[in-house]
């Protein structure tokens, strides 16, 4: 039975049975627990909804070398760590959507399907697959991994708007504990809990613990709402603020880093921030909230477009923009090389415009254009490199260490397999510190070939070291 047809039946709750006549002296019958058949129905309902979304509902297991914690004599000692998230089936073919933080930095990566306890495939499937990573967007920590399988259950991404009130579920592994299930309700769609991401998440009070990380957060009709990724805690666990990216974007990441690789981003060359009451008062803008453009690119997409400093911003592809996460959300998730509709008010006029974005290319392209074929091959790694100088610095801005060698793309001919990404950043082998191609190829080339090595790595901010097995 549907929940939504439930809700007429749960007053039934609160009328008591009336008692029926008995003879005199004899003990009464039990009688029946009032609106017991509803209580069934709401049973089945959620055991329904649980049943349809646990089969897609992952563990993702990852493994790698990290600092252990600082022993009494102050020495660094790098130790195997393991972790474990979730993620969510959403292609029959084995892609499946986590959160960036749970795979960055990791060795190896592997996903367990969940144990079904029926059907006649049981024994037939493979549980554990070695995972491979297709892409990540830090910015908003999603990642998608791709798995050899096939006919997977999957999970859609859910289309309607969320509400607040409505009924979800989430659905991870807390503390490795697989196919966990917690229920609650969206507490809001638009909060920022974290200032320096431009995304608007969506909050619930469902329970989420560590380990819940990239699992879904559905609906009653099993529809994938948003994907877990962040609490606010100070102990550590669950006090009812869970936050969950919603299913919209999602979907456009899932969809641009199988296709490319990457997230796809429209620049549209507009400067813009909120409106005070004192800056709507000094400028005379029609209205003390919201969004004003303050400055436009000359020669820019917003130039072009006829967008000027001073234009109220009230929507943009249709979705009402009111606030700076708001402004970046709809930006975010703006199909690329399609125009951007804005709309603003100028004075008292209403404008609608038309803003042909641009999309700049990531860094690591970027960074392409900069190295030689020939120049540019770590054979032994399987890499194409270019070393930090005054003209591909400026493309990481907030490298922790200033030198190093940039990974710009990975090659087919590797002789060791290093879990290496685009855009990695490469500051030591073992102890030795690498500046230049060269310093690189012959500190590669030094290494014996039996035991491991390490290499001094930095990838979206975080330095770890990442081992290398030696095989002849």
């Amino acid at each position: 039975m549907p929940l939504t047809t439930l809700a007429p039946l749960l007053a039934a709750l609160a009328i008591s049975a009336p008692a029926s006549a008995r003879p005199a002296g004899k003990a009464p019958p039990a009688a029946p627990i009032a609106g017991a058949s509803v209580l069934r129905a709401l049973d089945g309902a959620l055991e329904s909804v649980v049943a349809k979304v646990s089969p897609a509902v992952v563990q993702v297991a990852v493994s790698g070398y990290g600092p252990a914690e600082e022993e009494g004599d102050g020495a660094s000692v790098i130790v195997r760590q393991h972790a474990v998230g979730s993620g969510v089936v959403v292609d029959p073919s084995g892609y499946v959507v986590t959160n960036a933080h749970v795979v960055e930095g990791a060795q190896r990566v592997r996903v367990l399907l969940p144990q079904l306890e029926d059907g006649p495939r049981l024994h037939r499937v493979k549980r554990i697959h070695d995972a491979r990573v297709v892409g990540i967007e830090p910015d908003l920590d999603l990642a998608l991994l791709k798995i050899e399988a096939a006919g997977l259950p999957t999970l859609a991404l859910g289309t309607r708007e969320p509400r607040p009130g409505q009924l979800v579920f989430a659905v991870g592994s807390p503390q490795g504990l697989a196919s966990t299930v917690t229920m609650g309700v969206i507490s809001s769609v638009s909060r920022q809990p974290m200032p320096d991401r431009p995304m608007l998440y969506i909050q619930t009070d469902a329970p989420i613990n560590p380990g819940n990380s990239g699992g879904p957060l559905v609906d009653t009709e099993g529809n994938v709402v948003g994907i877990n990724t962040l609490i606010l805690s100070q102990s550590g666990g669950s006090e009812g603020l869970g936050f969950a990216i919603p299913a919209s974007v999602v979907q456009f990441v899932y969809e641009n880093l199988r296709r490319y690789g990457h997230v796809h981003r429209t620049l549209v060359g507009v400067t813009a921030q909120e409106i005070t009451p004192g800056l709507a008062s000094a400028l005379a803008l029609p209205q003390d909230w919201g969004i004003v453009v303050s400055d436009v690119a000359p020669e820019g997409p917003g130039a072009d477009a006829g967008l000027k400093a001073g234009d109220v911003l009230l929507s943009v592809d249709g979705r009402a923009v009111e606030t700076m996460p708001a402004l970046s959300s709809a930006l975010y998730v703006h199909p690329a090389g399609k125009p951007v509709a804005m709309t603003v008010r100028r004075g008292r006029a209403t404008v609608a415009l038309s803003v042909k974005g641009r999309d700049p290319p990531p860094a690591e392209e970027r960074l392409a254009a900069l190295a030689e074929v020939g120049k540019s091959t770590v054979s032994r790694l399987g890499i194409v490199g270019v070393a930090l100088d005054e003209r591909s610095r400026p493309l990481f801005p907030g490298l922790r260490e200033p030198d190093g060698v940039v990974v710009v793309a990975r090659t087919l001919d590797a002789q060791l397999e290093v879990p290496l990404l685009p855009g990695d950043v490469i500051h030591a082998v073992n102890l030795t510190p690498v500046r230049t191609m060269q310093e690189l190829r012959t500190a590669i080339g030094a290494l014996p070939n039996r035991g491991a090595a390490a290499l001094r790595v930095e990838r979206r901010g975080q330095l770890s070291w990442v081992e290398v097995e030696l095989e002849p």
